[in-house]
């Protein structure tokens, strides 16, 4: 009982500790203390919908409809673009980067913004619905691991949002928000890119493969293995060797 809830916490906990697209705009808005109750709830709602769907067996689904990924992958590719330009833009201009200067956003906007990294986002459907839900139907008590899982993505939320306020000193100065904003607009970008160029790079990797008649069975797996971009597994399916990404950023 307990080691499957202590099990689903510390993999929760180990997959989404990370400064991601989603994990920064959590701390830009604490940093800001800007309807941050209200964005650790939907995070951590949201982390807790995925991993119930990833333990009842929609991570089987999305793996028989790839394109669904695939759409994901694209649409969270442009709107991360989309942010990162407005992030740079700000860091240009340093009268727009003390709390004081910019205007507070307003609630619905902000939470359509934080619906928007969520679920947007592939890898929080990698994370969630497909390994955790993988581990959890391996664990003893499934649910038990969910509760864990969801429990640890809530922990992380909310010192990740409530705990930026002890950065509140620093905020005063324009260097400081000029940084914050640059940052995130490197790592905003740098996400797109591996969410567009990574995946086309393997996709361009396996179909070689399938192309040359010579390599069969375990020698395409094998070939496959060692042209396939880091960050990537082979499986089989129906005799065709394809690239499935694992968990990264969020």
């Amino acid at each position: 009982m307990f080691p499957s809830l202590i099990a689903g916490f510390t993999a929760s906990l180990g997959l989404i500790a990370a400064i991601g697209a989603q994990n920064a705009f959590v701390l830009k808005q604490g940093l800001r203390r800007e309807h941050v109750l209200a964005i650790v709830v939907v995070c951590a709602a949201s982390d807790a919908l995925l991993i119930a769907a990833g333990i009842a067996g929609l991570g089987t689904l999305v793996q028989a409809h790839p394109q669904v990924v695939t759409g994901l992958r694209w649409a969270g590719a442009a709107f991360l673009l989309g942010y990162a330009f407005l992030a740079a833009r700000r860091a240009l201009k340093p009268s727009a980067l003390t709390a004081s200067d910019q205007p507070a956003a307003r609630l619905w906007p902000t939470l359509l913004t934080c619906l928007a990294f969520t679920y947007l986002n592939p890898h929080v459907y990698i994370d969630t619905v497909l390994l955790l839900g993988a581990i959890a139907n391996q664990q003893q008590s499934q649910w038990l691991f969910g509760l864990g899982a969801a429990a640890a993505s809530a922990v992380w939320f909310t010192a990740l949002g409530l705990g930026a306020r002890k950065l509140a000193p620093a905020l005063s100065r324009p260097v400081t928000w000029r940084f914050i904003d640059g940052a995130i607009a490197v790592i905003m970008t740098a996400i797109a890119m591996m969410l567009v160029v990574v995946p086309v790079a393997g996709d361009r990797a396996v179909a070689a493969v399938a192309k040359d008649e010579r390599v069969v069975g375990s020698s395409a797996k094998a070939v496959a293995q060692q042209i396939l971009p880091v960050g990537g597994v082979v499986e089989t399916n129906g005799g065709l060797t394809i690239g499935v990404p694992v968990a990264g950023d969020r």
